[in-house]
């Protein structure tokens, strides 16, 4: 049977049996026989292979594929039963081969990136964060205005200072009578506000007619005050009302009834009536006071001494009594004083010449855990001036600048003399600018200390600037330079 023979072009033919492919291109079809032929006839491509409709399309690219080695996973054995024929003749029973296979698994595939990488710590809870304590108390704190809402119209009145100011306003407005009905003048007032009122609360408006040079209107108001069954008997407003009188000079009572009422006079009565006294400037009452306590062993309060002290030393006669005081309040135990009162202590004793007394009460204030203000200092550093004692008031000023201490004009003029003695012209220049940028104007005696110190330096330029600020601010200092 003769054998045929036949190419193709890209003709996609499936290579079956009896087709062989020899060439790109080209199919190449035999039929054989037993016969052996050499003629071999070709067969032309159809119509529809010779003129394609569209281009040839190229040959898909694929990458290239190396081969990978295989291994074992978890599917090369059997999960129900597998039987393992070791040398020994062990068979393993499926519960330990699953037991072994899980522990050779591979690790759970995770999302691609940094698997090294450290989280962010969790925010800080506030009940780890807060410190360890007892709990805070069931009881609501309220504020001032909306508990207010809720009180009664007594408590908003009976001590409201704005209120009982204006009841004395109002008093103070009255129409002044004969003097015979004054009592119900005053009680046209008070009446319509004495369910509100309760005691102690009308001694600021008897203290406030006081201040208004009205101390008849203030017996008035106490005498309103003993027709109150729910307002009398009060220490607080006779307290007030005594004070008052005696300061004005309106307790008159003779000497005999005075003894009396010594004797019979709470501490908070014999106080105000001491203090009243000092502040009338009638001092020969007051220490006669002082002495019935002393002798009666009665207490008083130290800022009474303090203020007797400071009204005594305004008389230059009577001066020779402030020591004695001085001596009793030295030996009190229970010895407390404000840092007012220590102060004014301080200057009297400065004055006195007893210098041992003012660093006495300087040490015992500090011990006793008192911030010395800078009018304390300024009290110091004079009296170490006067004394002499200059670098002991240099170690004062070095304590205040520690401490950041604010100066008011005469704490600049003390500091600034102690530098003119010192010669230290560089502290005087720069406290001196210190003054000036402070907004204080410098007195007469600043410029003349500054100018006496920069002449001691041979700086008369500086002297002739100085001087001419000064002729600026008011001041002559012709005399000095010239001198």
């Amino acid at each position: 049977m003769e054998s045929l023979s036949f190419s193709l072009l890209s003709y996609p033919i499936s290579n079956q049996t009896g087709l062989s492919k020899s060439s790109p291109g080209m199919i190449v079809a035999s039929r054989s026989n037993n016969k052996n032929h050499n003629h071999k006839k070709t067969q032309q491509l159809p119509k529809n292979l010779l003129y394609r409709r569209r281009t040839e399309v190229p040959p898909d690219s694929y990458p290239v594929l190396y081969p990978v080695k295989e291994t074992e996973t978890d599917s090369d054995y059997d999960d129900n039963e597998v039987n393992v024929n070791l040398d020994d003749n062990v068979i393993w029973e499926p519960d330990e081969i699953e037991a072994i296979s899980s522990l050779f698994q591979g690790r759970v595939p995770q999302k691609p990136g940094n698997l090294n990488r450290e989280r962010p710590s969790p925010l800080p809870l506030p009940y780890k964060t807060r410190p360890l304590g007892f709990p805070t108390s069931k009881k609501i704190i309220r504020t001032q205005p909306a508990r207010s809402n809720r009180q009664p119209v007594t408590n908003l009145l009976y001590k409201n200072p704005t209120f009982l100011i204006t009841l004395a306003r109002d008093i103070r407005s009255l129409p002044c009578g004969d003097g015979s009905n004054n009592n119900d003048d005053v009680s046209l007032v008070l009446d319509q506000w004495a369910r509100f009122l309760r005691k102690g609360s009308l001694s600021l408006t008897i203290r406030e007619l006081g201040h208004m040079g009205l101390p008849g209107r203030a017996l008035h108001v106490f005498n309103w005050v003993q027709k109150q069954p729910h307002l009398f008997p009060d220490d607080r407003v006779l307290a007030s009302t005594v004070e008052v009188l005696a300061r004005a000079h309106e307790l008159k009572m003779p000497f005999d009834s005075l003894d009396r009422f010594i004797a019979l006079a709470s501490r908070p009565v014999y106080e105000a009536m001491v203090k009243g006294f000092v502040k009338g400037g009638n001092t020969r009452l007051a220490l006669r006071l002082i002495s019935t306590a002393r002798e009666s062993k009665r207490t008083l309060d130290p800022s009474v001494y303090a203020k007797l002290i400071l009204e005594i030393w305004k008389n230059p006669d009577k001066r020779t009594l402030v020591l004695p005081l001085l001596e009793e309040l030295a030996n009190r135990d229970d010895l407390k004083l404000s840092q007012q009162d220590c102060t004014a202590i301080m200057k009297v004793c400065s004055k006195l010449g007893r210098f041992d007394l003012v660093e006495a009460l300087y040490d015992w204030f500090k011990k006793c855990g008192g911030v010395p203000s800078v009018v304390m200092y300024t009290t110091l550093i004079h009296s170490r001036c006067l004394e002499g004692k200059y670098r002991e008031g240099m170690s004062v000023v070095w304590e205040m600048e520690g401490l950041n201490c604010l100066l008011d004009l005469p704490a600049y003029r003390v500091v600034i003399k102690l530098f003119v003695v010192l010669n230290d012209l560089s502290r005087t220049s720069r406290y001196f600018a210190k003054l000036k940028e402070s907004g204080f104007k410098p007195t007469y005696d600043i410029y003349r200390d500054v100018i006496g110190v920069y002449m001691v330096a041979g700086r008369l330029a500086k002297c002739k600037e100085i001087r001419h600020e000064a002729e600026m601010a008011g001041y002559m200092l012709d005399e000095l330079l010239q001198g």
